[in-house]
């Protein structure tokens, strides 16, 4: 059996802090990172170890935004202690119940209740130092999208591939988002990152690549979530009344129906497509399968969205004709 000397090592740092000399660790969860976490039971309770080997992960970023967001009152993760050396913080326990293990009809009401709520306290952070969510980033996201699920997944050649027609989408998709107002971009804010608590829920993790950036793009994240999926004119609810209330504490300048909408949608379609490349690259590259049965949702909203829109509606049509729905499967969205 390979020896685990990150653990050990995590094993022992953890053992070195008062109150936790004899604490026992036990695998939490994994994420799409080289980050890894555990759950630390000791005398004090329980609490969360993040693992994140220095040479694949940063962690400071995690500590800067846990403080910047602590500010704004939502619920993180208090930091109990950190190594920043080697790469281990101990965090607060915000428990093991995700929004998605609990989201139902009978609950999705309250629930994102919640997390609308916490979103609007999102934005109003300070966020003035982040890295900003431009131009150049956006684009080498989506481009993960020809690179990794067109050619790597589904086999295509080069030849085969649109890139003068891609690359215009691109740029429509791009100039949709740059004319935003900016705020707090959380960039994974979704029912697998929002936990249920019992005390100022819900509870948000994995915020450490946080930008300044697209002020639809953390709504867009929740609401049309690569994970679950909600009526259109449930969602479409849920965003005019999140477009009012950002209106009225000044997150947004007063923005009329119609354009916010089409910024959530081109936004969303940003995300999706970038998305669509990154559960490809998670199977391909990372050894990651799983994410694999997620693409059906995420290309299902591709194809819906981006048929909505003349910038983007060619695309969507070359996709249909290649036959990319029936090698990959599609979900119906509720109307």
């Amino acid at each position: 059996m390979t020896q685990d000397t990150r653990l050990e090592q995590l094993t022992q740092w953890v053992n070195s802090l008062p109150n936790w000399e004899y604490s026992v660790l036990e695998p939490a969860s994994a994420d799409a990172s080289f980050r890894r976490y555990f759950r630390v039971r000791g005398t004090e309770g329980t609490a969360i170890c993040m693992d994140a080997p220095p040479d694949k992960e940063d962690i400071r970023p995690f500590v800067e935004v846990t403080h910047l967001l602590a500010a704004t009152e939502v619920h993180v993760p208090k930091l109990l202690a950190q190594n920043l050396l080697d790469g281990f913080l101990l965090l607060e326990d915000l428990g093991n119940t995700s929004y998605l293990s609990k989201l139902s009809e009978a609950t999705a009401k309250d629930l994102y209740a919640d997390a609308l709520q916490a979103l609007l306290q999102l934005q109003q952070a300070d966020c003035d130092n982040l890295p900003a969510y431009n131009e150049k980033t956006l684009r080498r996201e989506m481009e993960l999208m020809p690179e990794w699920f067109l050619k790597t997944h589904l086999g295509l050649s080069d030849a085969e591939i649109p890139y003068q027609l891609i690359q215009q989408t691109f740029e429509h998709l791009i100039e949709s988002a740059i004319g935003q107002p900016v705020a707090f971009v959380h960039r994974d804010y979704h029912s697998r990152n929002l936990m249920v608590t019992t005390e100022n829920n819900p509870g948000i993790i994995d915020y450490q690549d946080a930008l300044l950036g697209p002020a639809t793009y953390d709504l867009v994240s929740l609401l049309r979530d690569c994970y679950i999926v909600w009526p259109q004119s449930q969602v479409e609810w849920w965003v005019d009344s999140y477009r009012k209330e950002a209106i009225a504490l000044g997150i947004l300048p007063p923005v009329d129906q119609q354009t916010y909408r089409q910024w959530f949608d081109l936004m969303g379609l940003q995300r999706h497509l970038k998305v669509l490349g990154i559960f490809a690259r998670l199977n391909h590259r990372d050894g990651k399968p799983g994410y694999l049965d997620d693409l059906p949702l995420v290309l299902s909203y591709v194809l819906e969205i981006g048929s909505r829109y003349p910038e983007t509606s060619e695309l969507i049509e070359w996709m249909r004709s290649a036959g990319i729905p029936e090698r990959i499967g599609t979900v119906d969205i509720p109307d």
